[in-house]
Formats: C-alpha cells, structure tokens, sequence
C-alpha cells in the first residue's frame, strides 16, 4: 500500500481535465489502492476493487455511523464544509448522502415514479419537446450542443416529474451548477458563498412551490412527497432535500454524458455511421457513452468497522475514493477499453453505481440520450466538429466537454 506521492496527480489541472485515463492506467498498475494524503483517502481504480467496495455491507457514505457530533464538526471545519446553514440543512444531508433505514425510506417514497414503466410514460413527452427543440435549430450551420441542446432536455424533463414549471427550469440548472460545484475538492470561501447563497434561494423556491402544490395537487413527484409527509414517512427537511436532490441530480450529470456522448460519436465516426446503418444499436451506444466517459467519475465511501477489502486490512473509520472513471476504462473488464464501440456487449459498466445507491434516474437518462441521439442521427446528414479542441471540465467528480461547437447538415 504504497502512498501517491510518486504519481502525478492534479485532479484541478488542465491536462488533468482533458485526459484523465493516462493517470488511471498507473494507478490500476499498483499492488492494492492507492493513499493520496492530501485528500485523506484510499483511492480504488480497477474494477473489481472499486465494485467490491461499493458493494460491501459495511460501506457507508455519511459520517454519522462512525464519528461523533464533535467530530464530525471538526472534520468539517478542516475541510471548509461549516458555517453554511442553508447547505447543511438540505445539501450535505440527502437521500444519496444517507444510509441504511433512513435511506431506504426516502428512496421508497421517490422510487415508484423512476421505474422503467413509469419512465417509459415520458417518451412521446421527450421526443415532442426534443423535435422542437432541434427545429428550431436545424437553421444553423453551426451550434454548441452543450448549451444549445443538451442543457435544455435534462432539466425540462426532471421538472416535468417533480411538478417544476417549464419556465422555472432555467433557473434551477444555475441553482444547481453552482451548489453541485462545491462537492468537488477546490473548496475556496468563494465557491462556499456561491454554494450557500444559491441553495438558499433555491429553498425558497420550493418552499413556495410546494405551498402551490399542497393547494393544488397533481400527478407530480412533488404533491406525491406531499402526501408522503404528511403520512409522517418524510419530514419537511427530508422533503426539500430530496426534492433539490433530484432537481440537481436531473441536470449536470446527464448534460455532461450528452456532450461527452456525441464527442465521442465525432472521434470514432466509424462508430458514427454504425450506428446510422443499425438503429437497434442504439441502446447498447447509450451505455456505451456512459462506460467511455463516466459523467460522475468519483465517489466516496467510508467503512463502519474494522474490513479486509482488495486483499488489505482497513480500520473502521477509512475513507475510500472510487474512481468509476478508471473503472470504467479497465481492460480486465472490458476488452480494448480504451475504444468506443456502440455495440459493445455486455457491458457491465459501473457509471451508475452499484447496490444501495445505485443510480435512481438511470433509466430517464438513458431514455433522454436514446431519443435525442436517435432524432439528430435521422434529422442530420452529417455531423462534425466545427471546432478541433473540445475542453472538458476541470476537477475529480465531474467529467464532461465545457462547450461542444458542431456543424451540421439537414437530411
């Protein structure tokens, strides 16, 4: 166990950013994980190690089961997570940040409307607001996706399940990019004011809209969380968290695999085509852009005891990394990693998680990216780079182009 000082590592670099995979393969060439002491974690990059940590009973992602109120406090302190009330209250306890009966409970109350039949419902929704959405650019010779498709889908759709008016979502996609931002390892006080001051406005946002809906309830998500308070399965704290929670989850990850998903599309145009002359393929694509480039390529877990995982012995109290982007691009589980392939079977990728926390809108993502891909394959002849340097994000936990400029031609 041998610690990283030998290796290169700037999570918040450029080259970092822009090509994360080479750190990767070094990391999954070491015996056992990997202790990166700046960040006081364990980091786990192949996929077996990081699919057997994930999984293990006694992983946990909060504090609570393993240290006490004082020091709790004090690790927030360290690591600049204090002192915001409104980020505390409704942000650092969710139900993705929550284990065991409480998080069970929270996910039973959400669950019944993220169901594959229930998902399957918003199809004709999707494709409608998709059609319009790409005519009303097909005009122009050249776009960003990012922000002239794909960041209008994610969130328009959540919303339409929590009972968000359309006009609204706009706004949530800022409130969320700017609290999102702070769960990743730069944590400057001006990245914390910006945390805290948009969670507090979006809590008063949805303490109105859920006055609106308590007066006026429909088949939402939101007047069915409603009914669950009030049947004492969710406190009123419970409620805006898990309602932000779903909101934030429903834009930035799904915005970055859409973007990340044509890039790579336009690097493998081979792949492209294929997928032009099999439309079947598609859904095997969608999971294929998820595995190339997973949008939340870092995780943590903490152990509630004394465990031996990866063949090494780790007191209670340890703090695990998993890195499901380097998972993810394992040539011990997937042959020829490093190749997008739409058609790549089976594909036991690992971008959604695995157990407890498996990913709760993975089915109304992927269903989102089917039917955007599917409509600009059948709407455009061709499609291509009109700018060769795409730039991706920059930190740990996110993966996924800053700004994707593409040029087009109708069919």
């Amino acid at each position: 166990m041998r610690p990283s000082t030998d290796l290169s590592f700037e999570p918040l670099s450029d080259a970092f950013a822009q090509n994360p995979y080479p750190f990767y393969e070094a990391l999954r060439a070491r015996d056992g994980l990997t202790r990166f002491e700046e960040f006081d974690v364990w980091l786990a990059a192949r996929f077996e190690d990081v699919s057997e940590i994930v999984q293990h009973d006694s992983m946990v992602r909060s504090l609570d089961h393993i240290a006490g109120e004082d020091e709790i406090a004090a690790l927030k302190r360290s690591q600049n997570w204090h002192d915001m009330p409104h980020h505390s209250r409704f942000v650092q306890f969710s139900l993705l940040d929550s284990d065991g009966p409480v998080h069970d409970r929270l996910r039973k109350q959400v669950f019944k409307l993220f169901t594959p039949v229930m998902v399957g419902k918003l199809r004709d929704d999707i494709q409608a607001y998709v059609d319009r959405l790409v005519e009303g650019l097909a005009d122009r010779k050249e776009i960003d996706f990012v922000e002239g498709l794909a960041a209008h889908v994610p969130g328009h759709i959540i919303g339409r399940v929590l009972g968000v008016p359309d006009e609204d979502c706009p706004q949530l996609r800022v409130w969320s990019e700017n609290i999102v931002q702070y769960f990743d390892i730069d944590r400057s006080d001006a990245r914390k004011e910006l945390a805290e001051r948009n969670t507090t406005e979006f809590y008063h946002y949805l303490l109105d809209l859920k006055a609106a809906r308590a007066a006026d309830p429909g088949d939402d998500l939101l007047s069915l969380m409603i009914e669950s308070e009030r049947a004492g399965q969710m406190s009123h704290d419970e409620f805006i968290s898990t309602a932000m929670l779903i909101l934030m989850a429903g834009h930035g990850s799904t915005i970055d695999v859409l973007g990340s998903g044509l890039h790579a599309l336009l690097k493998f145009p081979g792949e492209m085509q294929r997928l032009r002359d099999d439309p079947g393929l598609m859904k095997t694509a969608v999971q294929e852009m998820f595995r190339y480039e997973a949008p939340l390529p870092f995780f943590h877990r903490y152990c509630t005891e004394d465990v031996e995982v990866c063949g090494q012995t780790y007191p209670r109290g340890t703090k695990f990394g998993v890195l499901y982007g380097s998972a993810n691009r394992d040539p011990d589980q997937f042959p020829d990693a490093d190749r997008f392939d739409v058609g790549r079977a089976p594909n036991w990728h690992i971008a959604f998680g695995r157990g407890a926390h498996f990913c709760l809108g993975n089915h109304l993502a992927r269903l989102d990216m089917d039917i955007i891909f599917s409509t600009l394959l059948k709407r455009f002849k061709t499609i291509e780079l009109a700018e060769p340097d795409v730039r991706y994000k920059r930190g740990l936990s996110v993966r996924g182009p800053e700004a994707l400029r593409i040029a087009w031609t109708p069919a």
